[in-house]
């Protein structure tokens, strides 16, 4: 997400709030990334 912001020059604070929903909601089809980065950064999914 960073890379396909970084390349980007929005005008407006609202403008990069939108591009940053865009590529939010493109990322919540992808649950094989968001359990990617969920193990990457040490959370625990399961309740103890």
């Amino acid at each position: 997400m960073k890379k396909s912001l970084g390349n980007l020059a929005p005008c407006s604070i609202n403008d990069l709030a939108g591009l940053v929903r865009t590529r939010l909601k493109r990322m919540q089809y992808r649950p094989d990334l968001l359990d990617g980065f969920i193990a990457d950064i040490g959370l625990i999914t399961t309740p103890p």
